[in-house]
């Protein structure tokens, strides 16, 4: 989708869906009638569970059913399946080589940071070069991932293949005739996946929440600081669709971060930067400007680490 198609678009992006405001925001959008084409593919298997959410959108809603598509691409096109297959064991490859680097770079960030000494200009100075290596690790990163899907997609053409341009050419129709497009959250891998596979664009309106608003934006980050394992470094996946600009998006914020440990916060705001990492708390609703910008007044990671309004 180009930057004129995104100006034309209205996206709205919501807090976690645990207590729906999905219904409210349908009705106060006064949208065209016409279909609201949903996509519930993170979901995976459950995909097709998406009774509730229809009744949210007032019975409007057509499920695009990318998840099943993707797997009757994967059946009806054996020699592609096995491509994709060891396209994602090279992607999961290189995620795992990253963890590597950036588990490294991180502890030395973090060593320059409990340094003592006595000379601050020395040591600002250390931390900066650090900051700049793990800036590094995560551009190069997502450099890689983009230069893989690339090559997979000259080699391939997956969109083009025959099992899979029937299903485009589906979706197409669905989304010129829907009066908006609504993406749930769940696997973000997965919903980045077939949203590009089927070549899903928008809507008049958007209206996109947890990891189906993280596909939305220019970069997704993963981050989990109160797993089962205990907390675990941030790590870029991919870059997404690239329709909400200027921030990382972070859903269940304040129960998946430990927002308390400022240092730790700092650290994801330097490594988000000059993007905003953007808090979506419960019940939160923001109505994006021309071109996906963020609105004003929206509640950000700072450079200090605190949670505040942004300018």
């Amino acid at each position: 989708m180009t930057e004129t198609t995104i100006s034309a678009v209205k996206i709205v992006v919501l807090g976690p869906q645990r207590r729906p405001t999905l219904d409210s925001v349908v009705r106060n959008l006064d949208l065209d009638d016409g279909p609201v084409a949903v996509v519930t593919a993170g979901w995976q298997e459950r995909e097709p569970d998406d009774a509730e959410l229809d009744a949210l959108v007032g019975g409007r809603g057509v499920n695009l059913s990318l998840h099943a598509r993707w797997q009757d691409v994967l059946v009806k096109d054996p020699e592609y399946a096995a491509a994709e297959l060891e396209h994602r064991a090279a992607l999961r490859e290189l995620q795992e080589l990253y963890l590597v680097q950036i588990d490294g770079t991180l502890r030395a960030l973090r060593e320059v940071g409990r340094y003592g000494g006595s000379r601050a200009e020395i040591r600002e100075a250390a931390r900066a070069d650090t900051e700049a290596a793990v800036r590094l690790v995560d551009e190069r990163h997502l450099a890689r991932v983009r230069e893989a899907r690339a090559e997979f997609e000259a080699r391939w053409h997956p969109g083009e293949r025959l099992a899979a341009a029937g299903h485009r050419a589906e979706v197409r129709q669905v989304l010129d005739a829907a009066a908006a497009l609504v993406v749930a959250g769940g696997h973000v891998g997965v919903l980045l996946h077939v949203l590009r596979l089927f070549a899903v664009g928008a809507a008049p309106a958007v209206i996109a929440w947890s990891a189906g608003a993280m596909a939305l934006t220019e970069r997704v980050l993963l981050f989990h600081d109160r797993a089962p394992h205990g907390p675990a470094h941030a790590e870029f996946l991919d870059s997404g669709l690239g329709w909400i600009r200027g921030c990382v998006l972070l859903p269940h914020a304040r129960r998946r971060l430990r927002t308390d440990d400022t240092a730790r916060m700092a650290e994801l705001a330097g490594r988000a930067a000059p993007a905003r990492c953007v808090v979506l708390d419960d019940g939160l609703r923001l109505d994006l400007g021309e071109g996906g910008a963020l609105p004003p007044g929206v509640r950000t990671i700072g450079p200090d680490g605190r949670i505040g309004d942004a300018a």
